[in-house]
Order: structure tokens, then sequence, then C-alpha cells
């Protein structure tokens, strides 16, 4: 058997799969943890919130900026969604959980391991909040490398709380870890590394585009920062720099790392051909002395109120997104996996029910309509709400992340339009039931409508159920 035709034939096709990849739009996705829709200037916060983000404005003013970006009510669902395209509720990721075996199931499609098969480098450097056990660490799911944080940044407060005993509860970490490898403990999460590692994470992110331009390979960065999730402790660098204390000094330094990264892309001159991303996972926070804002919007994150839902979203591809361009047209966080498929020319699997709907047409201007009209939000495993075209509908009251969540004999419908803070819902609301031109009623079997056509996909797939093994085998 003459095996050199063969070997050509492989040798070409892997120059031709290269060639193509080189011509593909580079891609960075900055991601904020718990940073509110009112914080940076852009979105009405900035100077109102003790210091100016005047790079993140520029950001905005380059690019696009969305008023209607959706997230999920929690850190891990919203990561699994932002990974995998799908609603958490299929992947059994639908909540935070401490000390139990949880997180995106190895069995999952992730959007790096979609861009690896594309011929792009990949890579991660920062939170993670998606499992801590073999097979589904970000080096196992598609990453080529790491550098952060299995977790949450509550646990850099774990060695000075009291009575702390490491040896029920293992000092928390810094890890890192490449394809193949068990990621090892680079030093402790604690107050102190925990001001310093955002500005490693974004070193990190600036050598790994240096390395990649320098070879000449299309690149994926994922660069989940820490900030500004509690404790919002800044670097020593912007400690009292502000003048306004300790949560205007870290939005200076939310600023000056996203600006970091922009100049160097700039300088690697590679701006024209990179996607920059720059969007928070969730709502702010609610937590003594830590209490972020959501700007118009009522609610904090672990509710599914517009203030959890709705974070910022900035997008710049020159040439492509036209600058200075604005939508509050509905966009899930469920989509951006989906949306980046049309460029990096990965497809999206077809194997499982995908939730993310692609948007690039309405990211680069070739229609002013969202490719959906709204979505479920789940708060745990129980739907609290549906937002769908302008309306919210609550069938589940909860007002704060503390508060019990109380099943609404009848569904409140809100006209965000006119009732951004959802105060005056029909049906139960403070408004009481409204009449004439204010009825509402209408809205209610158009949604149930759309909730059966969920309600029916869940049937036809049934979702991962937690804790799920691993490795994990979905059901026929």
């Amino acid at each position: 058997m003459n095996v050199r035709p063969m070997v050509l034939v492989a040798a070409m096709s892997l120059m031709a799969s290269l060639v193509q990849a080189k011509d593909k739009p580079n891609v960075v996705l900055m991601v904020m943890d718990n940073l509110g829709w009112g914080e940076i200037g852009t979105y009405g916060g900035g100077i109102l919130r003790g210091a100016e983000t005047p790079r993140l404005d520029e950001l905005a003013n380059e690019g696009m900026k969305l008023l209607n970006f959706n997230v999920e009510p929690q850190c891990t669902p919203s990561r699994a969604a932002l990974m995998s395209g799908r609603h958490p509720i299929r992947s059994g990721t639908t909540k935070v959980v401490w000390g139990l075996p949880y997180g995106l199931v190895g069995w999952e499609v992730t959007m790096a391991e979609l861009f690896k098969q594309e011929g792009y480098a990949t890579a991660m450097y920062g939170k993670w909040h998606l499992g801590d056990q073999p097979g589904r660490w970000p080096t196992d799911q598609g990453f080529d490398e790491w550098y952060g944080i299995p977790n949450t940044t509550d646990e850099a407060m774990y060695s000075t709380q009291p009575h702390f005993d490491e040896k029920v509860v293992a000092l928390p970490g810094i890890f890192k870890s490449t394809t193949g490898t068990t990621p090892k403990k680079v030093k402790d999460y604690n107050l102190d590394t925990r001001r310093t590692i955002d500005r490693e994470l974004t070193e990190r992110t600036i050598a790994f585009m240096k390395k990649n331009v320098k070879a000449k390979q299309p690149f994926f960065v994922y660069l989940p920062f820490t900030q500004t999730h509690l404790p919002p402790l800044p670097h020593p660098d912007f400690e009292g720099k502000s003048g306004n204390g300790s949560w205007a000094d870290v939005l200076m330094e939310v600023d000056y790392n996203a600006g970091l990264v922009l100049d160097a892309v700039d300088k690697l001159k590679v701006a024209d051909n990179t996607i920059i991303i720059w969007m928070s996972e969730n709502g702010p926070e609610e937590a003594p002395s830590y209490t972020g804002t959501a700007g118009p919007w009522r609610g904090n994150y672990f509710t599914t109120l517009e203030g959890s839902l709705r974070t910022p979203f900035l997008i710049r591809w020159p040439g492509k997104i036209k600058a200075g361009s604005v939508s509050n047209e509905i966009v899930h966080i469920t989509d951006v996996m989906p949306t980046l498929s049309s460029v990096a020319g990965y497809t999206v699997p077809e194997d499982r029910m995908i939730d993310g709907v692609d948007q690039i047409k309405l990211f680069t201007g070739k229609t002013a309509k969202s490719a959906r009209e709204g979505f479920p939000a789940y708060n745990g495993d129980n739907m609290q709400s549906y937002k769908w075209r302008n309306f919210k509908i609550h069938y589940i009251k909860q007002d704060s992340m503390m508060g019990a969540p109380v099943k609404l004999n009848f569904p409140q419908v809100h006209d965000l339009l006119k009732d951004p803070k959802e105060l005056r819902g029909i049906y139960g609301g403070t408004g009481g039931y409204a009449t004439g031109t204010e009825q509402l009623t209408w809205v209610l079997p158009a949604v149930t409508y759309e909730i059966l056509k969920f309600r029916k996909s869940l049937a036809e797939e049934p979702p991962i159920q937690f804790p799920a093994p691993e490795p994990y085998v979905p059901v026929q």
C-alpha cells in the first residue's frame, strides 16, 4: 500500500485548515463578576459611583452597547450558559453550591472546545466556578491553559474567618494547568492575593496574545475577572486613589485592567481582526458594605428582577460593528456561543438542545431586531419569571437575595417600558387589577404558549440531574 499520497493529502488538508484559521478573527471575552448595569460611566454610573471609567466608555463608543443583555441570577448558572449556549436547567448547573461535586459535566460541549476544533489557541485566566474535579476543570473543557481560581472569591475570606480549620477545609488556592495535566496550586487565595489576582490575569492574557500573534495563530482568550465579587478589595496601586472609598478604587481598577487589554490589542496591530467583548455575568451584590447598583432597575443577583438579569455588554469589531451603536433588543447570555460560531466558523452542536441564538446580524447592523423575543428566568430549579418583548411575568415573587420566594396566586405582568422597577404588576401587584388601556392579560396566553414549548423540550431531552457523575452518560 502506497501511503505517501495519503500523507500528502493529510498534510495539504492540515495546511489548508491552518491558512483558513489564520484568517479568522481573534476573540477576547472579558467577563466581570457581579458588576451591575449602573456601575460604569456609559451606563450612567462612573463618576456618580465615585470614579470615572474612561476606557470602558471609549470601548462603548468604538462598538455596540447593549441595554437589554440578560444573564442568569447566580454565578455557576451564568457561566454554564455562557460556555454551553444552554439554559442551566438542562445542564444541572442551576445554583451555586459548596462542598459538593458540581459543575459542567464533561459531556457538555463548551465554546472553548469549539474554538479549538477550528484551529484556535484557547486560554482562560480567571474564575471558573464550573467544577473542581477531574473532567470538569477548564483544561478538561477545551482550554489549552488556565490560571485562576476554581470556585468563588468568597473563599479568599476563609482563612481570616473565626475558627477557620484548614484540617477540614483546605486553604483556597490559585491554580494553573495545561491540557492533559492535573491543576496545581500556585499560591493561597486570601485577602492579599485577592487584591492582586486581576492584574495577574490581565498580564497573562496579554502575554498569551503576544505569543499567538507572533506565531500567527488565531486565539480565543476568556478573561473572567474576580472583581467586583465580594470582597471588592482594590489592587494596592489603586488603594485610596479615587478618594471616594474602596468601591470607587475598585471601579478605577476595573477600567484600568480593561484598558491594558485594549492597549495590548492595539500595540499588536490586530485590533481590526479582533472581537472584544466586555460584559458582566451577574447583577450587583446585595451584601453589607458591598451592595452594588443596577442603575434604573430594581433588584440584585439571586432574584429574577431586572436588576439581576440585565447587565452591561460591550462589543467591538472594527469595520464590522458600527461604532457608537446602541441596542435595546433582548439578548441572552446563551446567545454568545452561537453568535461567535458565525465568525469563528465552528458548528453549534446538533445532538442536544441549544437555547442560544445567533445574534451576529443584530451586532453587525444587518437587522435592528433580536433573533429572540424572550426567555425563561430560573432561580435555582424554579422558573420564577418569563421575560417576553417589553414584558416581564412573575410567577414567583422574590425581591431580595435573602428573602423567601413566594408563589403567587396569579402571575404579575409588568410593562418594563412603563414600570422598569417592576412595582405595578397587574393581578396582585401594588397597582391591583388594571383596566382599559392598561390591561395586559393578553400577554398571559402568549407567554404560556412559550413556556409550554420550553417544557416540552425538557421532556424530549431530560435535564442532567444534580449531582451528576463524571463521566456523564446522557439518558437515551
